[in-house]
């Protein structure tokens, strides 16, 4: 049994959300939350470049009923590498309420795949932010995507808006579903019609096979919480550009969050701010997280 501490300066997800005033749509989907171990049953890989606190199955699937959401979407944390148990072990315990985002190596086999896939994976994810993982080259991916493209998964990608340029003939080769997580982690000090968000839209229009997650301004945030209101244009922009191609998430348990835990019902109370109308968020937290991910 591993004995595992948590990093000194980890901070712990919110021990009593608030209940938001919000009430999502029947049916609605968080789609982008984590499991953590717990390490004495998960063990966390030896690569981590982070040490969280125990946030397992049951603390989220509680959170999902509290918060009035019907179904995850979880996605494998770099903590765990391409160890993928904690997510299984999740996807089963909820049945058909939960679908997976796996991490892999390209030395996986066909038979791990197919294992996955009966699990409820629909996807692998690509980390490229390097203070969490070091990025591999581009051929290593290229070698997993041949394996997963016949299973019809897709590809999750996470990166900051900086690195859009770097791997832009990269990123916009990708033969899949691309899905980007927290809208590329743009600099929200910068406009919102300025170049930098302009290259993301730009990436969007020109390529109808890339989604994005409109999740995390806990993350992206200046002005803070409760509101983050400078956060708002950037989301709300994009779910009304490409209201058939966005997603919402919690990102419960808020990993490696350093100056604040946000207040999970606070998110959701942001959802009617970035999707205005009843369709728009509909679309956002119903329609396009089932045709993706229960289709």
């Amino acid at each position: 049994m591993a004995n595992f501490q948590m990093d000194p300066d980890w901070l712990r997800y919110h021990p009593d959300p608030s209940k938001p005033s919000y009430v999502p749509p029947s049916g609605a989907v968080d789609a982008h939350c984590h499991v953590f171990g717990p390490g004495d049953v998960f063990p966390y890989a030896p690569e981590r470049k982070y040490t969280p606190c125990d946030a397992g199955k049951e603390q989220l699937f509680s959170l999902r009923d509290f918060l009035g959401f019907e179904r995850n979407v979880i996605v494998q944390a770099t903590c765990h590498g391409a160890d993928n148990r904690a997510l299984v072990d999740a996807l089963h315990a909820a049945g058909d309420r939960a679908r997976g985002i796996a991490t892999v190596r390209d030395t996986v086999t066909n038979g791990e795949l197919a294992e996955l896939h009966d699990a409820g994976v629909r996807g692998v994810r690509f980390n490229f932010v390097r203070r969490l993982v070091d990025p591999k080259p581009d051929a290593y991916y290229r070698a997993i995507i041949d394996r997963i493209a016949p299973l019809g998964w897709q590809v999750v990608i996470y990166f900051e808006a900086a690195d859009l340029e770097e791997r832009w003939d990269f990123f916009t080769s990708l033969p899949t579903t691309v899905v980007v997580d927290h809208m590329g982690r743009p600099d929200v000090s910068q406009p919102v019609d300025g170049p930098q968000f302009g290259r993301f839209i730009r990436f969007m229009t020109e390529h109808e096979n890339v989604v994005s997650k409109v999740s995390c301004p806990e993350r992206l945030s200046r002005s803070g919480p409760p509101n983050y209101d400078d956060v708002i244009p950037f989301a709300r922009t994009l779910v009304e550009r490409f209201p058939e191609r966005v997603l919402w998430g919690t990102d419960w348990p808020h990993p490696n969050m350093k100056d604040h835990m946000p207040d999970d019902g606070a998110l959701v109370d942001i959802i009617p701010r970035i999707a205005p109308s009843e369709e728009l968020q509909r679309k956002l937290l119903v329609d396009n997280p089932m045709r993706l991910y229960w289709r």
